[in-house]
């Protein structure tokens, strides 16, 4: 039989319907359609956290066992640095016993030197612990999953920190899970101010070129900054408490051919280590107004005259006063 003859098509038996190009042309469309409508519009928001809710106990059911190892671990060396602990602090306890009696006294003093000097109290920010589960899967981004979500009054934008100072801010809030950036994640910036000078500055996430650090960017060559300077929120930005200790400055690159330095820090909370964390109300959230004193809402009255005192004789009393002058 001439080759010419024979049917090249496929059988109806493997007909597969539309050709395997068509659908990578289409599938890959779809594709890049939800990501766009997902980072424009937030299209998928909803579908995530119904996801995250759904798949909350099979991330709990498999975290169990790996707890329980690493429990078991953490248990046998914090008993023994617990009896190494125990012989320490009862050396200590009279020390601060002392120093307790003292801080009594100082508190007290203190409280009488902002009473006439009219200082106002510096306002504490309400904070709900919490415990980091796991990190973020993304290998391009440094962020942590808390076990604190939606139905615990966590709210997006809350800034989070540690025994040592600011660690990130929550960025994703889920029904029982809330996802946290870093403070050296790239995308995250922090307005920081020098406490040695006063000096404001921005703060800005430097994981890539620095491993885990910040870097403080459009400082002029010339600016007063020194290795060891303590970096603080200064509040400007109405999210983080102004005073929290943020990072300390390791590095400064001054070069002739730019008018900017180079200033690497390095973040004081345990952003690689962080185990129990503390989150915080923005302070720039509404808060109920304080209610009003009920002393306030009662009018003074005016002070009764002596009997038999008329206003003839408070003139004449005030004359007086005047010729003794």
């Amino acid at each position: 039989m001439p080759l010419g003859t024979l049917d090249r098509t496929a059988p109806p038996l493997f007909n597969q319907g539309q050709s395997a190009l068509s659908k990578l042309i289409f599938f890959g469309a779809l594709a890049l359609f939800l990501m766009v409508a997902d980072a424009r519009f937030h299209l998928v928001k909803p579908l995530r956290a119904a996801v995250g809710a759904v798949l909350f106990p099979v991330q709990w059911l498999a975290l169990k066992p790996v707890q329980l190892v690493v429990g078991g671990g953490r248990y046998f060396e914090d008993l023994q640095a617990a009896q190494r602990n125990e012989d320490q602090a009862r050396k200590a306890l009279m020390q601060q016993a002392e120093r307790a009696s003292q801080a009594d006294t100082l508190a007290q003093d203190n409280a009488r030197l902002r009473a006439l000097l009219e200082l106002r109290q510096t306002t504490q920010a309400p904070g709900r612990a919490a415990e980091v589960l796991y990190d973020a899967a993304d290998p391009y981004t440094r962020k942590i999953v808390i076990d604190q979500g939606l139905t615990q009054g966590v709210a997006a934008g809350s800034p989070v920190i540690d025994a040592n100072g600011v660690l990130g801010q929550v960025t994703q809030v889920l029904p029982f899970t809330s996802e946290v950036t870093l403070v050296i994640d790239r995308d995250l910036s922090i307005p920081v101010q020098n406490t040695r000078t006063g000096v404001r500055s921005v703060a800005f996430g430097d994981a890539s070129a620095h491993s885990a650090g910040l870097e403080l960017r459009f400082m002029a060559a010339n600016a007063d900054l020194q290795e060891g300077d303590l970096l603080s929120t200064s509040g400007v930005d109405g999210v983080y408490p102004p005073g929290l200790p943020v990072a300390k400055i390791e590095r400064i690159e001054r070069r002739a051919d730019s008018a900017f330095a180079r200033i690497y820090c390095v973040p004081l909370a345990h952003v690689t280590a962080a185990r129990y964390v503390l989150v915080l109300a923005p302070t720039g959230a509404p808060s109920a107004p304080p209610p009003a004193p009920a002393a306030a809402a009662v009018r003074k009255k005016p002070e009764a005259k002596p009997a038999g005192k008329t206003d003839k004789a408070d003139k004449a009393d005030k004359k007086a006063a005047e010729r003794a002058r």
